[in-house]
């Protein structure tokens, strides 16, 4: 039973369902729809199986965040518009502030979590991989909090993930962001359209 399983889960298809369930997840944030959240845990669960089998140690970690992060973001999303808007949470920039700190973070926490993982693991591409953490971790936050900034780490993430497992043999992963790439793009427009419509209204 357990050589089974082995098998099963050493099979394409695994990659092939996160690749769908990935896109159909992005795709439905690009549209605003609150069900790319329960779409993403489905995608974040079947990547860690994913990315534990092929020695990534810092995605395995970035989709247990996911997991969180997508329960947060559908909370938010369903509740945070009483708190905001009174009919959905609108999409705005992230405050200066916020983007600084942001990115002294990703920075640093990049440095430490790829020097962790490639002095204490057999981690392959120790810092790329963490910077596609890192990246992510913030640009999974800003998304949650509607954040249109979200698309251009997003971008820069999808850009190293790509390079990576094309280099890892993860094809239909590597796939997946290329396909990534072009979603980011028209998330932005469709984000920044989203906030001149509210502005035009207000």
């Amino acid at each position: 039973m357990s050589d089974l399983f082995a098998t099963l889960l050493a099979m394409p298809w695994l990659e092939f369902l996160g690749l769908v369930s990935g896109l159909l997840c992005v795709w439905l944030l690009i549209r605003e729809n609150i069900w790319n959240f329960p779409i993403g845990l489905v995608y974040a669960v079947i990547s860690v199986v994913v990315f534990a089998r092929e020695r990534l140690y810092a995605d395995v970690l970035l989709n247990g965040y996911y997991v969180l992060m997508n329960a947060y973001g559908w909370y938010f999303w369903r509740f945070g518009a009483e708190r905001t808007a009174g009919a959905y949470v609108p999409v705005t920039f992230a405050p200066s502030g916020t983007r600084i700190v942001v990115l002294l973070l990703v920075i640093g926490a990049t440095g430490a979590l790829g020097w962790v993982l490639d002095t204490h693991t057999d981690a392959e591409v120790a810092y790329w991989d963490s910077a596609i953490t890192t990246l992510s971790f913030a640009a999974m936050w800003m998304t949650a909090r509607k954040y249109i900034d979200n698309w251009i780490l997003w971008l820069v993430v999808d850009v190293i993930a790509t390079g990576v497992y094309l280099y890892k043999g993860i094809e239909f992963y590597a796939v997946l962001y290329g396909i990534y790439l072009i979603m980011a793009v028209m998330g932005w427009q469709a984000w920044r359209r989203s906030m001149r419509l509210a502005s035009s209204s207000a």
